[in-house]
């Protein structure tokens, strides 16, 4: 991978951190050439996370409805989740091949392609035909995300990296699902509400979707996305099979992926039986539900950057482990239980429910600096490091919604809270062989930044 630049060239280049040269985003974590990248992001992953919330129930609707099509939806979205996982690690391989900015265009046609697809296999109501269209719509989203994640790293001071990472979750999460619920709330009624405007919503996704890869497309011009990025002398092959090979040579490298792999997964397992806990069998209805999701996930994006923050000051694993593992276990509990406590149906007892979801989403951000961690595991390897990470960070939908199709059939939405608590405990463990060599930005150094 190209080393940083340490001077601004052409407008392209990022300067070192604490020099003279840094802008205000530089200072902030936001390479000032990417910032539009950033803002394509948000709003791709708004488009994206439109039908988050709501897909599963809908999809068990279009199959006759009952608990075992929750299940059979369950199961849709979990190979949906592995496409996104193929899909994240072909992110980070085919971006140090080809450069992300080709990666991020692949991402938008296979996107279109397949949602296009997808409404359409609603229609025949064929279990066979949605589980096809959708696991192939689930290579779209992080073929573009994930890709410009790669490109952020590829220029980035190392000093500044854990901010970076979370402002591009900033905008992950800040699109997908916080932005999504609340432009699911305001589409379904406006076409006519429950089943048909859902299907509407998901239609006008795509244009939400397209928006995104305008801005970002048009927007940034920085070198570093359309130029291979992989070490020369690699052939193709080795360059596609790197990240697979750090990650069975290099132990660290697989603790790292394996703790990326678990941050998210209770989150997508939890859009998967929270929907009918929430809106049924607790009263308080869909509008209430994606409001949550938003208010819950706002809390994220607040924090993704003062934890990317915090993480170049304190040590990205002593923020990893404490505020993301411990903190997200946590919060966790709190957003399945307290909603049982209270009142069901209750405008009190929702509004506790909701300051309880928040937590997690919150702490959930201590994960952040993993995002710096895995390419300082493997500083000659950063690009192979970087595609097991977005392969991780994409993955999380699969092993969050596998989960949930394994244990929910006998242990029941319970169980598959508790099974989230047992993988947070095995990542704990795993984060104390995340030590790495993290350059930090002193005081001085800061000092020259502001002036």
């Amino acid at each position: 991978m190209s080393a940083v630049p340490s001077t601004t060239q052409a407008g392209s280049a990022v300067p070192a951190a604490g020099s003279s040269q840094e802008t205000f985003l530089d200072r902030l974590g936001i390479p000032h050439p990417l910032r539009w990248g950033f803002l394509g992001v948000l709003v791709f992953m708004t488009g994206n996370g439109v039908e988050t919330n709501f897909v599963s129930p809908h999809m068990a609707n279009v199959f006759g409805g009952g608990d075992e099509m929750i299940n059979v939806a369950a199961t849709i979205i979990t190979f949906y989740s592995l496409a996104s996982l193929v899909g994240s690690y072909l992110a980070g391989a085919l971006s140090d091949l080809w450069g992300p900015r080709r990666v991020m265009l692949l991402g938008l046609v296979v996107w279109l392609v397949f949602q296009a697809a997808f409404l359409g296999a609603l229609s025949t109501e064929s279990i066979p035909l949605v589980a096809a269209t959708y696991f192939f719509r689930g290579f779209g989203f992080p073929l573009f995300a994930f890709s410009f994640l790669v490109w952020v790293n590829a220029v980035v001071p190392k000093e500044r990296n854990g901010a970076a990472v979370g402002w591009f979750y900033v905008m992950f999460t800040g699109g997908m699902p916080t932005i999504g619920s609340l432009v699911a709330i305001g589409l379904i009624p406006a076409f006519g509400g429950g089943f048909f405007g859902e299907r509407w919503a998901m239609a006008v996704s795509s244009l939400i979707v397209i928006a995104g890869f305008l801005i970002a497309w048009l927007g940034v011009r920085e070198k570093h996305g359309s130029i291979r990025l992989a070490p020369e002398g690699e052939t193709s092959r080795q360059v596609i099979f790197s990240g697979v090979h750090l990650a069975f040579t290099n132990k660290r490298v697989m603790m790292g992926f394996l703790t990326r792999l678990i941050n998210t997964a209770p989150q997508f397992g939890m859009f998967i039986i929270l929907p009918t806990v929430i809106a049924e069998t607790l009263g308080w209805g869909q509008s209430r539900w994606l409001l949550m999701t938003s208010i819950v996930f706002a809390g994220n994006i607040l924090f993704n950057a003062a934890f990317g923050a915090l993480g170049d000051r304190i040590g990205w694993t002593t923020t990893v482990r404490w505020f993301g593992i411990v903190g997200s276990a946590i919060g966790l509990l709190l957003w399945w239980y307290v909603p049982h406590w209270v009142p069901a149906g209750s405008d009190w007892g929702f509004v506790v429910a909701v300051i309880a979801g928040t937590v997690f989403g919150i702490l959930l951000a201590g994960f952040v600096p993993l995002g710096a961690i895995m390419p300082a595991l493997a500083p000659d390897h950063k690009g192979a490091a970087m595609a097991m990470y977005t392969t991780a960070a994409g993955g999380a939908t699969f092993l969050g919604s596998a989960v949930v199709a394994v244990v929910r059939p006998w242990g029941g939405n319970v169980g598959v809270v508790w099974a989230f608590v047992v993988l947070y405990v095995l990542a704990f463990l795993m984060t104390f062989a995340l030590k790495v060599d993290q350059p930090r930005v002193g005081k001085k150094d800061i000092a020259a930044a502001e002036a």
